[in-house]
């Protein structure tokens, strides 16, 4: 027989001896890993000898099974030879050693047929002809394509889950993405199971550990030594992850393109470095608040993968204005910037960002809570990224109507434009803004931007914005029916609007919009424009009843029974109707009942008081292209006809 191999050095995460030194623990695994992945064969009723039952102490001593006597070494030697598939995952069921004593044997360590036939020779004891021991590399290679993906979450996420997918996987095409999401504080996943899926799953593409606090070093060495095909990784909250992890990985997974770091306290410079340096092929990275991070990992991994790095996301970090001049001068291929929460940038970093002419392909750019984003800054970047076409700036408070008026003129790609809590914008930079973009502005949204104030503009209404398609305005109280009249003339291809919000225009303010689109509207949101009446629907329906596909009246409490006739006459492609706290009564369901033409598949009439019981012949009757309907909080409709409309429409999800 060969040698036992000696399993006291660090590669192996058992000595030698018991795994349990209590053995009534080890149990059946059904009620632990039975929804995993490990194979279940079908149960067989126990069958037990004479002796047994008339010798208690007989039984009692011989309770535990002879195999359990041999050591971890023998154990491992004997599932080293098991085929894989049923044979390998029957052996993981039959107890928690078992299972752990499987998952800790790497995939090279299987004996291959070879292997086993010599061995056959060499052992004097007969074998019968017909059992064949087949390796891992000889069964058809699955192991190696990696399309399984596996998420644990909470409670579920144990080591001892962990194991039964290792074990489990390699039969069924390999692991190729796992993700968990927290752990238990008692039975957490740990350096153990990470390790588990190290050895059983080399096809692994795709990691996510997301508030894993027992997972640190040791199971990252492990994923690095055995997982060489790891592209994505994501590290969120693991404080126990220090630089030596992330080390490992970059010295032995070359293919690693995605890399998201987020609350890893331990994590800092040294690690960020050696994935420049050493992952060719990295091109997307993400960094979120950890403080031992600083200028120079920031501008040591841009520099090193700066050939193939198209997307960079840095949030809430200890950088200054050194890193954002390296971003500028090395960010070749970067084609997507989010750069949030950065304190300790001036509007120089962002200045010489964007005059380092370095961010030639850059399309998408996002910007959130950063004080050096001034109107200069903000000029200066249009003019050195030539190519954007996507803006987003939150929380910029510095930024006014000159900045965003300089931006818009020097951006002449710029296709979307989002402007959020920028409270010195006006009505008069928005005017100027759409006014500069007349030929390529397709997106424009406005949230929160409390500096908008409702005035009609004393000039005459510059040239139109002819390509704006999608225009989004959501609570910004100071926005009403003068300065909606006015973006309606210069917007005349709108196709989707977005009113929520609006408390303060009236019908005044949107007839004129639903009358100069000249494309025709297919969606529109007016949740929450209270003081719109059955006018503008009606107007609505009639202008754009042939393109209109969705319209959402959540909360405009003035819409009757005249807006549902207008929508049953008009609107032939209406697919989303939400009439949730209108004032629609019982006869405007019947009207829509009885169109033959509209053909709803999500209604919403959720907190319409005065549709009542009297409507159930109705909605069953809407109910054969209904895919989706909402009765919550109508009171005058009883659980007794929600039973029955369940009953009958039970092709459609229904909330009450």
């Amino acid at each position: 027989m060969p040698t036992l191999v000696n399993y006291s050095g660090d590669d192996e995460i058992y000595s030698g001896g018991s795994f349990y030194t209590n053995p009534s623990d080890l149990g059946r695994l059904y009620s632990t890993v039975s929804h995993v992945d490990v194979y279940s064969p079908a149960c067989k009723r126990a069958r037990i000898s004479a002796p047994f039952l008339f010798e208690p102490s007989g039984f009692e001593q011989n309770k535990r099974p002879s195999i359990e006597v041999l050591p971890d070494e023998c154990l491992f030697e004997i599932f080293k030879r098991v085929p894989e598939g049923k044979e390998r995952s029957s052996c993981a069921r039959v107890s928690k050693k078992w299972l752990m004593l499987l998952s800790s044997i790497r995939r090279s360590e299987f004996c291959n047929s070879n292997t086993v036939a010599e061995e056959k020779k060499e052992t004097a004891a007969p074998v019968c002809n017909d059992v064949e021991m087949v390796s891992c590399e000889d069964s058809g290679g699955v192991e190696s394509d990696g399309y399984l993906t596996r998420s644990l979450e909470g409670k579920k996420a144990t080591d001892l889950r962990l194991a039964a997918i290792a074990v489990g996987t390699s039969s069924r095409g390999g692991l190729g993405k796992l993700l968990i999401r927290g752990s238990s504080s008692v039975r957490g996943v740990t350096n153990i199971g990470l390790s588990a899926i190290a050895r059983g799953c080399p096809s692994l593409r795709a990691l996510s550990l997301w508030n894993v606090p027992f997972v640190g070093d040791e199971g990252l060495f492990e994923i690095a030594k055995e997982c060489h095909l790891l592209e994505k990784l994501d590290l969120s909250n693991c404080p126990s992850i220090s630089n030596k992890g992330l080390i490992a990985i970059a010295g032995n997974c070359p293919n690693l393109s995605s890399l998201n770091i987020e609350s890893c306290s331990k994590i800092g410079n040294e690690g960020l470095q050696a994935i420049g340096k050493l992952c060719p092929k990295l091109h997307s990275i993400s960094i979120k608040d950890c403080p031992l991070i600083g200028d120079h990992g920031i501008s040591s991994l841009v520099s090193s993968a700066s050939s193939l790095l198209t997307r960079v996301k840095l949030q809430a970090l200890n950088i200054t204005d050194f890193s954002l001049a390296v971003i500028g001068h090395y960010g070749k291929a970067v084609t997507n910037l989010s750069l949030s929460v950065l304190q300790h940038v001036s509007e120089k970093g962002f200045w010489v960002m964007g005059n380092a002419q370095g961010l030639q392909k850059l399309m998408s750019l996002t910007i959130t809570s950063c004080r050096g984003i001034t109107d200069v800054s903000l000029e200066a970047i249009a003019k050195g990224s030539l190519n954007l076409k996507q803006m987003c700036l939150r929380k910029c408070c510095f930024v006014s109507d000159n900045g965003l008026v300089a931006f818009t003129k020097a951006a002449g790609s710029l296709e979307s434009l989002q402007l959020e809590e920028c409270n010195r914008i006006t009505q008069s930079g928005i005017v100027g803004a759409l006014s500069n973009c007349g030929t390529k502005l397709k997106a424009l949204s406005l949230v929160k931007c409390m500096g908008i104030k409702d005035m009609a503009l004393g000039m005459a209404v510059p040239s139109p914005c002819s390509y704006l398609r999608y225009l989004s305005i959501k609570n910004c109280p100071g926005f009403g029916s003068a300065s909606l009249a006015v973006v309606g003339k210069l917007c005349p291809q709108l196709q989707h609007v977005d009113l929520s919000g609006l408390c303060g225009i009236t019908d005044s303010g949107i007839l004129p919009l639903l009358e100069s689109c000249e494309a025709g509207l297919v969606k529109v949101n007016l949740n929450g424009c209270m003081s719109l009446t059955d006018e503008v629907v009606s107007a609505l329906a009639r202008l754009h009843g042939r393109t209109l596909e969705l319209l959402n009246l959540d909360g405009c409490r003035k819409i009757t029974d005249a807006s549902l006739v207008a929508i049953a006459e008009n609107c032939l492609f209406l697919s989303d109707l939400d009439l949730s706290k209108c004032a629609v009564t019982d006869s405007g369901i019947a009207v829509m009942s009885s169109s033959e033409h509209l053909n709803l598949q999500v209604l919403s009439l959720s907190g319409c008081s005065e549709v009542s019981n009297k409507s159930l012949p109705c909605l069953k009757k809407m109910g054969r292209t209904l895919v989706g309907l909402n009765l919550q909080n109508c009171s005058s409709i009883s659980s007794s006809t929600v039973e029955l409309l369940v009953e009958s429409l039970w092709r459609c999800d229904i909330l009450s």
